[in-house]
C-alpha cells in the first residue's frame, strides 16, 4: 500500500465545486487489475478501505484542503482485511495524519 498527500488545487475540481468550501479532506483509492482481475474483489477491497477512511476522517476539520490518495498493491488481494487496515492505520501514522 502506497500513501500520497497533497494539498488541494481548487482549480482540479469541476466549476460547480470549487466555490464550496471543504470540511475533511479528499481520499481516493487505486485499485488496479493487478491486485485482482474480478472486479468485485476490487471493490469490496475499495468499500472496506473507503469505510475505514470516512469513519477516521469525517470529524477532523483540521485535514481540510488535503487530498489523500491510497495505492495498493498486488499482493493486497492475499491480505486478510484486519491486516489492511492495520497497514493503512501505519501509512498514515507515519505521514503525521493521526489525530
Amino acid at each position: 500500500m502506497v500513501l500520497r498527500v497533497a494539498s488541494a488545487d481548487s482549480n482540479l475540481l469541476r466549476r460547480e465545486l470549487r466555490g464550496i468550501q471543504e470540511r475533511t479532506c479528499r481520499c481516493a483509492l487505486v485499485i488496479s487489475n493487478k491486485v485482482s482481475k474480478r472486479s468485485v474483489k476490487r471493490n469490496r477491497l475499495r468499500r472496506l478501505l473507503h469505510d475505514h477512511l470516512r469513519r477516521r476522517f469525517e470529524q477532523r476539520n483540521d485535514l481540510a484542503g488535503r487530498w489523500l490518495l491510497i495505492s495498493l498493491r498486488p499482493e493486497a488481494a492475499e491480505a486478510e482485511p484486519t491486516q489492511l487496515l492495520e497497514e493503512c492505520e501505519s501509512l498514515l501514522r507515519s505521514a503525521g495524519l493521526d489525530p
